[in-house]
């Protein structure tokens, strides 16, 4: 059985928890943050836990981590 290649993009963006589920950051943080509230803005720097749905996916696209 050969070994399995760890996707270098989800790799970068995704940490394991102490219980095993996946953190991410939060998206639209980058650019256009004029319009923004300092709030909205405040709480995309909080990572968060991924999604149920997507964590499935997530873990067979990251074998190792």
């Amino acid at each position: 059985m050969p070994k399995l290649k760890t996707k270098r993009a989800a790799a970068k963006r995704f940490k394991k928890t102490g219980t095993g589920k996946l953190k991410r950051m939060k998206a639209y943080k980058s650019h256009i943050l004029t319009k923004k509230s300092p709030k909205r803005k405040r709480n995309l720097r909080q990572p968060t836990i991924t999604d149920s749905t997507n964590a499935k996916v997530m873990k067979k696209i990251l074998p190792y981590l």
